[in-house]
């Protein structure tokens, strides 16, 4: 890469306003291609820089965020700067992982709310695992939603996911769980309020709540 093209490269990306390191890994990738090729960059085939391209993935094994960011810097040299009709190079996409949800059976659940000694913290846990319940919906409960009447042990959940409201068993070990935290803790509004009483208690709250004691040892 003369040292002419490569003022002229840095002075573009210059004017376009591309950040400092986003400017010096696109001029790197330029000079990467000159220096494994041996030949001038602006006279570079696609055939030739599609060659780069797979040397870089299958012999250096480079990273594919690496490869991405010598492909965009190459894309932004031919395609915007050089203006050349077509670029006719790529690399493969990104394998995406799909992960499972790790799933506890009923006894780790068990071992997981028993190792909870906080009342309030192992009420919560107890009522998203019993009744089924997404963290934005056991923060939004009022007292009044829980349904204690024999023969209607019920969760009442407002305005849930599809904006529905929805019902869902209340079982008697939560319910007795629920009774010992309302004598304790006297909620007014909400169920569970935040530090702020007239408020739910926010969800990256619950959220750290549940990480916290994922944490501790059974």
């Amino acid at each position: 890469m003369s040292t002419e093209l490569r003022k002229e490269f840095t002075r573009y990306l210059q004017t376009q306003r591309y950040a400092a390191k986003t400017l010096d890994a696109y001029v790197g990738a330029v000079y990467g291609l000159a220096a494994y090729t041996l030949k001038p960059p602006d006279r570079l085939s696609n055939d030739d820089i599609q060659d780069y391209l797979h040397y870089l993935i299958n012999e250096r094994k480079l990273a594919w965020s690496s490869c991405n960011v010598v492909f965009s810097g190459l894309q932004c040299f031919y395609g915007k700067f050089l203006n050349r009709d077509e670029t006719a190079f790529s690399i493969p996409p990104r394998k995406r992982t799909r992960k499972l949800p790790l799933i506890m059976s009923r006894d780790e659940v068990c071992a997981f709310l028993d190792s909870v000694h906080n009342l309030k913290h192992r009420t919560l846990l107890q009522t998203v695992y019993s009744a089924g319940l997404r963290v934005g919906e056991v923060v939004r409960l009022q007292p009044h939603h829980i349904e204690s009447d024999p023969g209607r042990m019920m969760i009442r959940i407002e305005q849930g996911k599809g904006r529905k409201d929805r019902y869902t068993i209340l079982s008697e070990k939560l319910l007795d769980l629920l009774k010992d935290y309302y004598r304790v803790y006297r909620p007014g509004e909400w169920l569970f309020p935040g530090r702020d009483p007239d408020q739910p208690m926010p969800i990256p709250t619950a959220q750290r709540i549940y990480y916290n004691a994922k944490k501790k040892p059974a």
